[in-house]
């Protein structure tokens, strides 16, 4: 079986019949509500429809998923028809061995087998697969038995926590100067550096440690949503999330005037030099963009024209996919609206950030010596800037609420009449509305981590982000000159 996935954008290019306009099916998908990204099931030898298949596909497709997770439920289910395939059989007549097997396989005989927490998206995809068999007589029963309370039974049992990991303020300035910035601990110019934009990294960094949101929120920032744009004031920088947000919950996001200074300078010397280069590239691609033409920055929304129509949206409901093919007219032709661009013009994808980070990893590890601080065996992920700022806001928090109250038993005491009497100045509830989580349990997890961080400043992020504080050299520096005992 063959696996595809829909792609309104590439009939234009491609569909070439005299039965049917390339128009007319993109007008028929749009009436029928059939997604970027649905999976479309296919006969390796007649290339036609597996209904079965398909009719999931579309049924994912109306549940408004986005694109990247239609694909990854898509692939989850190809994968297990060519297991049972494999098996002699497949999706409408396995038995409950077949999917255990597949499980097996999965998590236990492959290669690189996958972690609980994969299976466990894995599972509710095949779960919710079977559902649908048997909603529409596809089949008359489950191929496996229903676990108490509904629950399927292949399902992993161990219900694994957060992975939380932080950086201190001497790993996150090696990570940002050295890793991703290209300098040398020492201070020094890097000269075998080949990183091409140090400081757009920079800024995103900045920018996702201060902002304290998930990689998806802070990489397809607009220019007028971070106040990067004629006319706004600049400074700090205050803007409401929700298409890229987790589960397209709403709330708002306050970006620190030092990360938004970082990105400043990013925009001053390096993203101009992009933009133009790629200036013409985007014009020879403009009928298949965004073109902005109007931008109203109170009311937060742009209009402009999308395949040849004047359409008109609200920024924070515009998705990432939409984000990234929006331009305007600049100073060298069409630029991109979005902050951070990569070298064809357009907002990086989740995979150029991947090695972006990677590469700065490589440095790190390359580049330690004993003036560097400690490199955990896993090398950092962008998430890990949210659990930084998550567990720095928290404790500095707390650090306010408790004052300089020397009694621990007095701290307690202060703690249980906060909680009872300003529940909405509760620190836990800041940050949990900040994080943009679903419930409280979820942040309950970091209270474990917030004695781990050594560093205590006048204010929760004071000298994280811009340069106004110790650059990383000025820290390794101190750091050798204490080792030896104050001699240079």
């Amino acid at each position: 079986m063959d696996l595809a996935f829909v792609n309104s954008g590439l009939l234009e290019r491609f569909l070439d019949s005299d039965v049917v306009s390339a128009d007319e099916v993109t007008a028929l998908l749009e009436r029928r509500g059939v997604l970027n990204g649905t999976p479309v099931f296919l006969d390796e030898e007649t290339q036609m429809p597996v209904p079965p298949l398909c009719g999931f596909g579309r049924y994912l497709s109306t549940a408004l998923l986005d694109e990247t997770t239609l694909k990854d439920y898509g692939r989850v289910v190809g994968r297990l028809n060519d297991h049972l395939v494999g098996l002699g059989s497949d999706v409408l007549s396995a038995v409950e061995s077949d999917l255990v097997s597949y499980r097996d396989q999965r998590i236990l005989r492959q290669t690189k087998p996958i972690g609980w927490s994969a299976w466990g998206k894995e599972s509710f995809v095949q779960d919710d697969l079977y559902n649908f068999l048997v909603d529409r007589g596809f089949l008359s029963h489950r191929p496996a038995r229903v676990a108490a309370r509904g629950r399927n039974a292949l399902a992993p049992r161990i219900r694994s926590s957060m992975d939380i990991r932080h950086l201190t303020f001497e790993q996150y300035r090696y990570f940002r100067d050295v890793g991703l910035g290209g300098q040398l601990p020492n201070s020094q110019v890097n000269p075998t550096f080949r990183g091409w934009s140090p400081l757009r990294d920079r800024a995103g960094s900045d920018i996702a440690l201060g902002s304290g949101t998930r990689w998806r929120e802070w990489s397809t920032v607009l220019l007028p949503e971070i106040g990067l744009w004629p006319g706004m004031p600049g400074g700090a920088a205050e803007f409401t999330v929700q298409a890229c947000a987790k589960y397209g919950k709403a709330r708002s996001v306050y970006v620190p005037e030092d990360a938004v200074e970082s990105a400043d300078q990013f925009c001053l010397l390096e993203r101009p030099d992009i933009v133009h280069r790629a200036a013409h590239t985007l014009e020879r691609k403009a009928r298949d963009l965004f073109v902005v033409s109007e931008v109203d920055v109170a009311g937060g929304r742009v209009r402009g024209i999308l395949d040849g129509v004047v359409r008109e949206f609200q920024i924070s409901a515009m998705p990432a996919e939409l984000r990234r093919i929006t331009v305007y007219e600049g100073e060298f032709g069409l630029e991109a609206m979005t902050l951070f661009v990569c070298r064809g013009g357009l907002m990086p994808g989740a995979d150029a950030w991947k090695s972006y980070r990677h590469r700065a990893w490589t440095r790190m590890t390359e580049l330690a010596d004993r003036t560097t601080p400690h490199l955990p065996a896993r090398r950092w992920r962008w998430h890990d800037l949210r659990h930084t700022f998550a567990l720095r806001l928290l404790t500095y928090l707390e650090n306010m609420m408790d004052g300089q109250e020397p009694d621990r038993l007095a701290r307690r005491r202060r703690h249980r009449s906060y909680l009872t009497g300003h529940i909405r100045h509760n620190p836990l509830l800041i940050v949990s509305r900040r994080l943009g989580h679903t419930s409280p349990e979820t942040t309950y997890q970091y209270l474990q981590y917030t004695d781990d961080l050594i560093n205590e400043f006048e204010a929760a992020f004071a000298g994280w982000v811009g340069d106004d504080e110790s650059t990383y050299a000025e820290i390794a520096t101190h750091a050798l000159t204490s080792a030896k005992g104050g001699v240079r």
